[in-house]
């Protein structure tokens, strides 16, 4: 008898334990998953929202430019990537009838969705700050905000690419490729509608 409760203690010790440590995981993963949820991503926001922010005060034209074959080539050939596309989307930032700043919507595949980046340059041609105006890939494959903030002042250059000057993304490759990506055909379409001089517009 004395042998049957101690097996039966023995047990049902084993089984306190073991639900004590199934406890503990539970809490430490709902732990995780709450300092996750509190990362910051780069927050979504509208393009009006953006530029009114980067280029405070500003007048803020809209244009729909269209590259010719020999400028897409060109541009191709800059940024090291292909133009996927004829129609470029900018936004002309003016004061005082002076340009201080050109910004460019850049929409692409990152995974299988799209990702829309709202790029922006100063008057001298880098970049001021990217912009995610959509991302329809789950958010864990998203960047944060500090991601982002490194391009900032970028030019095109050959260190403009990942694992030079731009970090790479644990978990994300795919969303830092296109997004560098983007960076550098942004940089090359503004290098070849502004032409030699920095600032001047297309007529």
């Amino acid at each position: 008898m004395k042998a049957e409760l101690a097996w039966a203690n023995s047990m049902f010790r084993s089984a306190t334990t073991f639900n004590a440590l199934m406890c503990w995981r539970r809490t430490i993963a709902a732990a995780a998953a709450t300092l996750v949820a509190f990362i910051p991503l780069h927050a979504q926001v509208s393009r009006e929202e953006a530029l009114a922010q980067i280029y405070p005060g500003a007048s803020i034209h809209a244009e729909r430019v269209f590259l010719t074959e020999a400028e897409k080539k060109k541009a191709a050939a800059l940024s090291g990537g292909e133009i996927p596309t004829s129609l470029i989307a900018r936004y002309i930032a003016t004061t005082g009838g002076k340009i201080i700043g050109r910004a460019y919507v850049d929409t692409h595949i990152v995974r299988t969705k799209n990702e829309s980046l709202l790029i922006c340059l100063d008057e001298t041609g880098k970049i001021k700050r990217i912009e995610v105006i959509a991302f329809l890939e789950p958010p864990e494959y998203q960047a944060n905000a500090a991601w982002y903030n490194q391009f900032r002042d970028k030019t095109l250059n050959n260190d403009l690419n990942l694992h030079r000057s731009v970090r790479p993304i644990a978990g994300a490759t795919l969303t830092a490729t296109a997004t560098t990506r983007a960076a550098r055909r942004v940089l090359a379409i503004d290098q070849i509608l502004t032409r030699l001089s920095g600032a001047e517009r297309r007529p």
